[in-house]
């Protein structure tokens, strides 16, 4: 066909102009796919842990008694052997496969270190039949003193704390508490009474939330037991 004609002209624009049309549309859907297969490659985003604690506690306020209160208590911080329990990690064992190895769940926490979680707990409860004090705090033990003799102090070493598995499909939550009471005197503390307390709580899962579920309960039943230990110290 002859070049210059007329309609072989208009037919050559629109040939070229489908065609740029279509590598237009081909670059386009190929800038697509190689976001998307960037995208897909990215790493997924982190899961969050769960953070976990013993709950709200008391929701209302206990009923007032006639009882004359319990004598004022000044309570340590609880202390550790160190390591595994310094930090916030959620632990068990598996003492069917090897007892002595200490491993945390990846994604629980608790949200702050367990020695403090159960000093709160200890001092919310001694707190509905006697004042508690914290052991540093001067001024209110000195006016504590000031009304009678100066307040006995509990330190406590929390030992264990772990979601113990005896079985793949049975395990408790495991507490172990040292406590000491003592006397403070002109001349230093006096040792008044040593005991262990070790409490186990049967898990309703095998997993951190049952693992927590039953820690929390063994937790709170060693407070009692050791509530009742120190209204029996003469």
């Amino acid at each position: 066909m002859n070049p210059l004609n007329p309609v072989f002209a208009i037919n050559k624009v629109a040939t070229n102009a489908r065609q740029q049309r279509s590598g237009a549309i081909f670059g386009l859907m190929l800038l697509v796919t190689l976001t998307l297969s960037a995208c897909s490659a990215l790493p997924d985003k982190p899961l969050r842990a769960a953070l976990y604690d013993f709950g709200p506690g008391l929701l209302d306020t206990p009923p007032a008694t006639r009882q004359a209160p319990l004598p004022p208590l000044a309570l340590s911080d609880i202390s550790t052997p160190g390591g595994a329990l310094d930090n916030q990690a959620v632990l068990y064992r598996l003492a069917y496969a090897d007892a002595q190895q200490l491993r945390p769940y990846s994604q629980a926490r608790w949200s702050m270190p367990p020695a403090q979680l159960v000093r709160q707990r200890l001092r919310e409860t001694l707190g509905r039949d006697r004042a508690v004090f914290n052991a540093g705090e001067g001024p209110a033990l000195n006016r504590s003193a000031a009304l009678g003799p100066p307040p006995r102090t509990l330190q406590l070493q929390l030992e264990e704390f772990s979601h113990l598995f005896a079985a793949p499909g049975s395990s408790t939550g495991l507490v172990r508490l040292h406590a000491t009471l003592v006397e403070n005197t002109p001349s230093g503390e006096k040792l008044l009474a040593q005991r262990y307390f070790t409490v186990q709580r049967p898990a309703t899962s095998a997993d951190a939330a049952g693992g927590v579920r039953a820690l929390t309960v063994a937790t709170d039943a060693a407070i009692g037991e050791i509530s009742q230990w120190l209204q029996q110290i003469p």
